[in-house]
């Protein structure tokens, strides 16, 4: 599948945007299931090089849609890319962090069970769900950290790029080196998930076979680093499909994804 295979369709639209700072990117859309809640919910981050003029929150709009359908509700996080004032580190990071804090502050406000909190991300999105996942480890100094930083139950990574080291020395990356670069800054402790402190979330990953951003070996790269260092984590490979496929309905690799999350989610 190609992004026009995606992209070019109709997309689906939230029920709802509030916001969460000063900033036009400092958003986030929610996605509300009929019925009465509370729902079950997750909190939904986009990839896209780091870089807003790439991608913004919309790109998760199909898959966002698909969870409401079956009555899981989303909170989809708008933050600032590399490539915007204050984007990089720390900014982006703090984005990320207060719009997934606000879940645990505001979301039973929109009908959702907050008590499970997992954190689903695409592409560099993947790389900011599992930086959340231990974030809570984080010094108190950081800049970071923040005050009251959500603690989550699970992290699920969709073709994730989680390793901002490497991606410094890949110019030739369909992202290039200088997401990487900026997102990293230097403070790979705080920023890469494979060196920052650990803590129990579990994470999960998922890679396709034909993926030409996030292959498989980045994948077993992460979860062979994480397991030198003590933590399991969940690694599946999904055949014959690529990058896109994560975050559209008819993906099978989105179709085990979703099966995960209700698992999570205590869904039957």
């Amino acid at each position: 599948m190609q992004w026009g295979d995606l992209l070019e369709r109709a997309k689906p639209a939230p029920d709802a945007t509030i916001s969460y700072g000063t900033d036009p990117l400092n958003v986030v859309d929610i996605w509300q299931p009929a019925g009465k809640g509370p729902h079950p919910a997750v909190i939904m981050i986009h990839g896209g090089c780091w870089k807003t003029d790439i991608a913004q929150r919309d790109i998760m709009n199909y898959i966002a849609a698909d969870l409401r359908s079956d009555g899981i509700g989303v909170w989809n996080i708008e933050y600032r890319g590399v490539d915007r004032a204050g984007g990089g580190y720390p900014g982006s990071y703090q984005d990320v962090g207060e719009a997934a804090d606000l879940f645990a502050a505001r979301g039973a406000g929109f009908g959702f069970d907050t008590t499970k909190r997992v954190a689903i991300g695409h592409s560099a999105g993947g790389h900011l769900a599992l930086w959340l996942a231990q974030r809570p480890a984080l010094p108190t100094a950081s800049p970071i950290r923040g005050a009251r930083p959500i603690a989550l139950d699970a992290a699920i990574s969709q073709a994730g790029i989680p390793d901002l080291r490497q991606g410094e020395t890949l110019p030739d990356h369909p992202c290039g080196d200088a997401g990487a670069r900026a997102m990293a800054a230097g403070h790979y402790a705080e920023t890469a998930p494979q060196e920052m402190p650990l803590t129990d979330t579990p994470q999960y990953l998922f890679n396709t076979s034909a993926d030409w951003v996030a292959p498989y070996a980045y994948g077993e790269a992460y979860r062979d680093a994480m397991a030198k260092r003590g933590k399991s984590v969940v690694l599946a490979q999904t055949a014959g499909e690529g990058h896109v496929e994560h975050i559209a309905p008819e993906g099978k690799t989105w179709a085990l994804q979703k099966a995960l999350i209700k698992q999570l989610l205590g869904m039957k």
